[in-house]
């Protein structure tokens, strides 16, 4: 049996943005990432130069992931640009990326989050955890309806970040999935 996945935001979960601006949470470390000089029609520009985002991230995390029985990837705007700067910061291996191509950012008519449909059709039937700060009743009822496979959506607060709690919840899924269908029906 393969393990569940775990589908991991950077920005909420990872980086918690919301946190008090001048107050980085204890035990994390800032990083600088440089944007992109480009101005809306995709010319870099001398003239553009924008600070570099702040994004505090926990040294601890990724040992902490990677303890977890999941087979974990990046359902992030990042996308690939998390396995360059977050991961290596964590203790991360480089790890696949949800593409969300043309579906990133786009508000859906339903109020299903963006992300959702194109995660349940990553997943193809495996079980998952999505972490995330922005996933709500909706994208539990999209997963409930579009995928046949158990799907734990996990707020996290991005004012906090990942915690203990958090782990423990997804060692606790993962767990659940990895139990025998036989074992889980009692025979």
């Amino acid at each position: 049996m393969s393990r569940p996945l775990l589908f991991l935001d950077v920005d909420g979960p990872l980086n918690p943005y919301a946190a008090k601006p001048h107050r980085r949470p204890a035990g994390y470390t800032t990083l600088r990432v440089p944007r992109d000089g480009q101005t809306p029609d995709g010319h870099r520009s001398a003239l553009v130069r924008r600070r570099p985002l702040r994004v505090w991230l926990h040294p601890r995390h990724g040992a902490e992931l990677l303890r977890l029985d999941y087979e974990l990837c990046w359902a992030t705007t990042w996308m690939a640009e998390a396995n360059r700067w977050t991961a290596p910061v964590i203790g991360l291996p480089e790890l696949p990326f949800v593409d969300f191509g043309d579906v990133l950012l786009q508000d859906r008519p339903d109020g299903v989050h963006w992300k959702t449909a194109p995660l349940v059709e990553y997943a193809n039937g495996r079980p998952f955890a999505w972490v995330d700060d922005e996933q709500g009743g909706l994208d539990q009822a999209y997963v409930t309806a579009h995928h046949r496979a158990p799907g734990l959506l996990h707020h996290v607060n991005p004012r906090i970040g990942l915690r203990d709690d958090d782990f423990r919840t997804l060692a606790e899924f993962a767990r659940a999935c990895t139990v025998p269908q036989r074992d889980r029906d009692g025979g």
